[in-house]
């Protein structure tokens, strides 16, 4: 990536934020980070006396997103690449947990991201350039129980990530969506919201899960600042991909998805042809 690019980067107070924010710094350039705080504002800004810009804005505050991203182009200048990493997991039995928190689910992972990427739009396409890494999840392609409405969002901001890039291809507008594995994040830890437990049959299904995300905690194999470096390789790339997974991971369970479903197709393929005609 040619060096002096500026980033816009959503959610850079942890995380895969944080990381990507500081390995970008590291190579050149600019960052503008969003944060919910005037803490967190100082606290990213002390990175880089020059090159570190933050934003308070929060993603769910959908009516304050053009106004900021308009002053960004204007007091900082052009946004080349534009990373929706805001987001958070929700853990819950989808039949305990309420609609409330899905939408919330959703308004953060789903309608703040699009919100972010149809502020920036306009300017990209006028300029007929620029790079939307939308931070996904292996939960965008596999799932499993217990987090229903958190696979749902991710699942949500992959299809609409692989749909906008078609649309927007033809400006010289790359779109990718980044479906990390399990990292050394906060994610499961206290970025996490939980809807308490109450029905006992979920049990035998649930508790193994979760007793396995706790003892993982703090030792998943990915490192974010190596997660980081491979957006970067990304963002550097002629041809960006539209889904990058990153983590051995999220690889292997996303390859046995995909074989799993082949499989599926293949043995129902008697009844789905059945319908022609």
């Amino acid at each position: 990536m040619a060096s002096g690019k500026i980033l816009l980067i959503t959610g850079v107070s942890s995380g895969f934020g944080r990381a990507l924010a500081q390995e970008a710094l590291a190579e050149g350039h600019t960052v503008v980070g969003t944060v919910r705080s005037a803490q967190a504002k100082r606290d990213f800004e002390s990175l880089s006396a020059h090159a570190a810009l933050g934003r308070i804005l929060d993603v769910t505050d959908f009516d304050a997103i053009d106004g900021v991203v308009s002053e960004i182009e204007t007091s900082v200048g052009p946004v080349d690449v534009l990373v929706n990493n805001a987001g958070y997991g929700h853990e819950g039995i989808m039949e305990e947990s309420p609609l409330a928190a899905m939408r919330q689910q959703f308004d953060v992972n789903v309608f703040g991201a699009v919100a972010m990427m149809k502020a920036v739009l306009p300017f990209m396409r006028k300029r007929r350039r620029g790079h939307i890494l939308n931070i996904t999840s292996m939960g965008g392609h596999i799932t499993m129980p217990g987090i229903a409405y958190y696979c749902g969002s991710k699942f949500a901001l992959e299809g609409i990530s692989e749909a906008l890039g078609k649309e927007v291809k033809s400006f010289g507008i790359a779109v990718t969506a980044v479906a990390p594995g399990s990292f050394r994040t906060d994610w499961a830890g206290r970025s996490m919201t939980r809807t308490p437990r109450s029905i006992a049959d979920y049990d035998a299904v649930f508790d193994p899960i979760r007793k396995a995300r706790e003892e993982k905690s703090g030792k998943q194999l990915g490192d974010p600042r190596k997660a980081a470096r491979a957006m970067l390789a990304a963002m550097a790339a002629e041809h960006p991909p539209a889904h990058l997974l990153l983590g051995s991971d999220a690889l292997g369970l996303v390859r046995e998805k995909l074989a799993a479903l082949a499989d599926e197709i293949g043995a129902w393929e008697a009844l789905t042809v059945s319908t022609d005609g």
